[in-house]
């Protein structure tokens, strides 16, 4: 359905609103993302107890050297809030999974760490969780279906990556 209003004067500052193809395929990658969003989060509260942003919290420390993270490196990395990330630590530190440790040379920075029993509990869960990303994306799309979806998105991820001094990034907030 496209929804622009009734024809009018045609003007410069005219929307260009969305043919119908393109609102397809917005509403349907809105629809996907919302509903692949939502498998990934039931898959990880019923088999781990856990949301899927505090799991990508605990790959991106798996993922560091050492395990560890400023944690502004690491409210950036995932794209959030400090104020969501500290509140987010803060669970994974009352689980025993993160531990915070001062940053030597920065004395108002802190380290997010994965400890050791955060590491042995990512082993524990990452194979359920790898499992339903590959039923749920990969198996469903032709290897050339997969190759175009990541260029795809890669695309659009660099078309919004902030940039410039006053640029609005979640993790300054």
């Amino acid at each position: 359905m496209n929804t622009a209003p009734a024809a009018s004067a045609a003007s410069a500052e005219e929307p260009r609103w969305l043919t119908d193809e393109e609102q397809r395929v917005w509403r349907s990658y809105i629809e996907a993302a919302t509903l692949l969003e939502d498998h990934l989060d039931r898959q990880l509260q019923r088999d781990a107890g856990m949301p899927h942003v505090y799991y990508g919290l605990l790959v991106k420390l798996a993922e560091a050297p050492d395990n560890r993270l400023r944690m502004t490196e690491l409210a950036m990395s995932a794209k959030i809030t400090r104020s969501r990330l500290s509140h987010a630590v803060a669970r994974l530190e009352k689980s025993g999974w993160v531990r915070r440790e001062d940053c030597p040379s920065d004395k108002r920075g802190q380290f997010a760490v994965l400890t050791d029993e955060g590491e042995q509990w990512l082993r524990r869960h990452a194979p359920g969780h790898v499992d339903a990303v590959r039923q749920a994306v990969f198996d469903r799309l032709t290897p050339q279906q997969q190759k175009a979806l990541g260029e795809i998105m890669r695309i659009i991820a660099e078309g919004l990556q902030p940039s410039g001094a006053g640029a609005d990034l979640p993790w300054l907030r």
